[in-house]
């Protein structure tokens, strides 16, 4: 049986959220795994898969040494990093990561960065490695309202995923992205933004089974990226 250690962070707090999904979802993810095999014919029903939840702070400056500090103690072959979109009424799947910060808001440590890029010596973006139409498809029909995201913009959420994917291309072999959750809404009204967390572990179980099918089994026909 083919194993597979999967990472899955997510910030740990936000002002004024009284139920994080970042903080929840990849918690659950750990604790209840993918689930049983669909059936004998389901492409991950001879894999193994462990899933480990990293909380980490909302820091320019802490986040990806946590997040890198789990890497290397379970040497993943994927990494999926969770944020909190807080009028979102359905999952956003980010497609880029851009070599900027700045913004007017304090992270957890009250930091305001300046304007600036993360990396001088890196490229101005970094496309997610995540396969977004094969995940698409999977939210389609678990009846999950979903969204692609140009970007994660220029809060902690963007320096994380950038540094990220600055880790993973430079590695033999690893699938990483960045996936923005909702708030958490049991009210099941559409109309307002959210979704339940139920909802929302379930796409992360879709996000988690598809990247690692496509790492299996890559293609082109999974992949969108625009």
């Amino acid at each position: 049986m083919e194993r597979f250690n999967v990472v899955v962070c997510g910030f740990d707090r936000y002002d004024g959220v009284e139920v994080n999904p970042a903080l929840e979802v990849p918690r659950a993810l750990a604790e209840r795994g993918l689930g049983a095999p669909v059936d004998a014919d389901d492409p991950l029903a001879d894999a193994e898969v462990s899933i480990s939840a990293v909380p980490i702070p909302v820091s320019f400056t802490k986040s990806w040494p946590a997040l890198l500090a789990a890497i290397e103690a379970s040497r993943p072959q994927i990494v999926v990093a969770m944020g909190l979109k807080r009028a979102a009424r359905g999952i956003a799947l980010e497609r880029c990561a851009t070599n900027r910060v700045g913004d007017d808001r304090p992270d957890a440590d009250n930091m305001i960065p300046r304007h600036e890029v993360i990396n001088p010596d890196g490229p101005a973006a970094y496309w997610t490695r995540l396969p977004l139409r094969a995940i698409l498809a999977d939210f389609t029909e678990g009846g999950i309202p979903a969204t692609l995201s140009s970007d994660a913009g220029t809060f902690v959420c963007n320096s994380l995923f950038y540094q990220l994917l600055d880790w993973s291309v430079r590695q033999e072999r690893v699938i990483a992205g960045f996936v923005s959750l909702p708030p958490v809404n049991e009210s099941g009204d559409r109309s307002m933004p959210g979704l339940s967390l139920e909802e929302q572990i379930r796409a992360g179980r879709a996000v988690v089974r598809e990247a690692v099918r496509y790492w299996r089994e890559p293609s082109s026909a999974d992949i969108l990226i625009a």
